[in-house]
């Protein structure tokens, strides 16, 4: 019955990170994935101060696909599921995220998930999971899982069956707090009504779940940058103008909207 709804993509270009911090402010978000091996990272993390920590979650968007060490996003996912990924150098990459997190922010992520789900999959979940448990010990970040139900559709399961039950499995053998149902799930078409008419039908599936759900989105503001190597970026705005519109108390009245699982 429970609701996060988190931002993704913070740090990968300025209109969304003006989208997602306008959004914290506005309590339209309870938690934001940065993207620490983006170029704009220094100057974007200079925008989460205390306040907007305060509203809401911060965590890593551990990435492997767009900037830094990284691969086609196909050929990440073929060599996981072959177990032929460098081991060393999933664990140096994921070191260095976490490193890039806390030097610019002066702490530790509160949660961890990834771009494109690549944090469940085989081999990069397990290093994940053991270098998060080394580190954090004392206080684990929570795991968000990409397990969407099954109204998500093809694309729904296809992320689903990469790795999202086995993740929950491990982690939680290993102490972590997970998330349960992933919702925001779509092909990034359609107008702003046809967003709307989507975060209607999330809502009322997050108020059908057990426990905890997350709500993924990809907002950002419209700005001439915006275009630039970014595909979904009509998308993100189309995001923005709803969840910063009036409608959103009124589709969000009946859900509990909190900040962890």
């Amino acid at each position: 019955m429970k609701l996060i709804i988190c931002a993704d993509d913070f740090a990968q270009s300025p209109s969304i990170d003006a989208a997602i911090v306008r959004l914290i402010e506005n309590n339209r978000l309870t938690a934001a994935s940065c993207m620490v091996n983006s170029p704009h990272w220094a100057s974007s993390a200079k925008l989460l101060t205390s306040d907007i920590r305060d509203k809401a979650h911060i965590g890593l968007h551990l990435d492997f696909t767009l900037f830094g060490y990284r691969y086609p996003h196909g050929i990440l996912t073929l060599l996981s599921l072959l177990r032929c990924l460098p081991k060393a150098s999933i664990q140096n990459s994921i070191e260095h995220q976490l490193n890039q997190f806390e030097v610019a922010l002066g702490t530790q992520p509160d949660y961890v998930d990834g771009h494109q789900h690549v944090h469940q999959l085989p081999q990069i979940r397990q290093v994940l999971l053991a270098v998060l448990k080394q580190r954090y010990h004392h206080q684990l970040p929570w795991i968000r899982i990409a397990k969407p139900n099954d109204e998500s559709g093809i694309k729904g399961r296809i992320i689903k069956m990469l790795g999202a039950s086995a993740l929950e499995r491990e982690a939680k053998q290993l102490g972590f707090k997970c998330s349960n149902v992933l919702l925001g799930v779509y092909n990034f078409s359609g107008d702003v009504q046809d967003y709307k008419k989507r975060l209607i039908d999330w809502a009322t599936q997050a108020k059908h779940s057990v426990g905890t759900s997350v709500l993924m989105c990809h907002p950002a503001v419209a700005a001439a940058e915006g275009y630039i190597n970014d595909p979904i970026y009509p998308a993100r705005v189309n995001e923005f103008s709803v969840l910063n519109s009036d409608a959103f108390a009124t589709i969000f009245n009946d859900v509990k909207i909190v900040r962890e699982p």
